[in-house]
């Protein structure tokens, strides 16, 4: 069980108050995309991704983006019990869709770069190491290993 701090809590929360969902969203996902190429094989229903401009011009890929965001939430609120609030959607991800697990792994940490650039100088150390942490165990709660 992951024990989380008053400053934690309050850090999570705030950041996802501050959020612009649409704009983060998109963001990460296309950034994951361009960075790491290979994760695009997972969206090869989502049209033209053959390039950075496509991909960051992407309607199909801003909107999963923004649901990824909206699916955080559901950590955001349930913050003591990561691990089944995404039972169903872990099992969706590994034996449905073979989401290689990693690739949670990576989205994090571009959505950590984005979010940074947002923040600017409000993402201070503490505040990465929260955030991070928070991710960290949203990643271990979803990368459900293969059977």
């Amino acid at each position: 069980m992951v024990v989380w701090t008053d400053f934690e809590r309050a850090t999570i929360a705030d950041i996802f108050s501050k959020l612009d969902y649409e704009a983060v969203g998109g963001a990460t996902l296309a950034r994951c995309l361009i960075v790491y190429p290979w994760t695009q094989r997972y969206f090869a229903n989502f049209g033209n991704l053959y390039n950075a401009a496509a991909i960051m011009g992407n309607p199909m890929i801003a909107k999963h983006g923004t649901t990824i965001l909206h699916g955080l939430d559901r950590a955001v609120k349930n913050m003591d019990n990561i691990k089944s609030t995404y039972a169903e959607l872990s099992v969706l991800h590994s034996e449905k869709l073979h989401v290689d697990p990693d690739n949670f792994k990576l989205l994090s940490d571009c959505l950590t770069i984005v979010v940074a650039s947002q923040l600017g100088k409000a993402f201070t150390g503490d505040v990465q190491a929260a955030f991070q942490k928070f991710l960290a165990v949203v990643v271990s709660s979803l990368g459900k290993q293969y059977h």
